[in-house]
């Protein structure tokens, strides 16, 4: 296992020279000016967050609410269910908190009576990503299901639709840190930050994505490695990444095993190998691509396995790839 991939050149951006008298009159201003707070907080690794995301977000925000308060499931977005939990299938667009009013429906097609008080979201996706949901049925459930998320004892796969230079990896790993920047913004930082404090009072938490390449510009790629050997290559993210990600318009599709359950981890990631996901206009995303304009970025919750919380026996829920994916394996 090698420590950085070869093709993932990392190195920090060298300062733009600066005129002789320019640097003389700073050193002479700066000398009686006090300390600057922020200097003592780990800097970033990842971009700031482009302008024009800010627009674009509250547009979608909008559509999403108009379309969350309309919201119904049909009984085939039930992926499982039994008397402790229901799983289904959350689509892209539509907010966590609206699949609780709408999940009696499929509990009425079951012939399940419920106290719909006692619904709790196990698991929150973000507006924009699709895929596998939880709803426990009683506290009893959900807390044992958030203990469960939160000892990392849930396994999780994600696939993602992401552009850019078509990487010279098949498996790699991705180790960082987790934080707000000092206006808000989750973002990249080094491994020997985690733990610092950050400008809002929190700290910077450990950050760990597995990634595996399914396809490029519709070529599927080998034969997947077993569980064992997913972990491939490993980046110990220290400084920013060199990767242009418009250097290449190379279609990726990818399947993402996150070890940690961080704030939008996976986009995160993707954007700091230069594949950021296709719609994500926050991490660097196209959002126009090929004549088509995307109104949200193209995440998958695919998967989760785990030990059924009240049985004890192991339960895997897998939902449909969405047609963005499925075409391209």
């Amino acid at each position: 296992m090698r420590a950085v991939h070869p093709h993932l050149h990392l190195r920090s951006p060298s300062p733009s020279p600066t005129p002789t008298h320019f640097l003389k009159m700073s050193i002479e201003t700066n000398t009686n000016s006090p300390p600057n707070p922020l200097e003592n907080y780990p800097i970033p690794l990842s971009p700031p967050l482009p302008l024009i995301s800010k627009d674009l977000e509250l547009n979608r925000a909008l559509t999403a609410s108009s379309k969350s308060s309309l919201f119904k499931f049909s009984k085939n977005d039930a992926l499982f269910q039994d008397q402790w939990l229901i799983a289904v299938n959350k689509p892209q667009g539509v907010y966590c908190e609206s699949l609780l009013s709408a999940v009696p429906t499929l509990l009425t097609h079951s012939g399940t009576q419920l106290n719909s008080p006692q619904l709790h979201l196990a698991n929150r996706l973000d507006r924009d990503t699709s895929g596998v949901t939880i709803i426990t049925k009683s506290h009893k459930v959900a807390s044992k299901l958030v203990k469960a998320f939160t000892d990392h004892k849930i396994r999780k796969t994600y696939v993602a639709f992401c552009t850019g230079p078509a990487p010279q990896w098949k498996n790699i790993t991705v180790r960082s840190g987790h934080g707000r920047s000092k206006f808000g913004a989750w973002r990249v930082y080094g491994v020997s930050d985690v733990g610092r404090v950050l400008p809002g009072g929190s700290f910077v938490r450990d950050m760990e994505t597995s990634f595996e390449v399914l396809s490029i510009n519709g070529q599927r790629c080998i034969q997947e490695c077993p569980a064992s050997e997913k972990e491939g290559d490993v980046v110990v993210v220290e400084e920013k990444s060199t990767i242009d990600c418009n250097s290449r318009r190379d279609e990726i599709l990818v399947r993402a095993y996150p070890r940690s359950g961080r704030t939008h981890q996976i986009r995160l990631h993707c954007q700091y190998l230069g594949i950021p996901i296709r719609g994500d206009v926050k991490y660097e995303g196209v959002y126009d691509f090929d004549g088509k304009r995307y109104e949200g970025h193209q995440l998958h919750a695919e998967s989760l396995s785990f030990e059924h919380p009240m049985t004890a026996q192991p339960l895997l829920i897998q939902s449909p790839l969405p047609s963005w994916a499925s075409y391209a394996v």
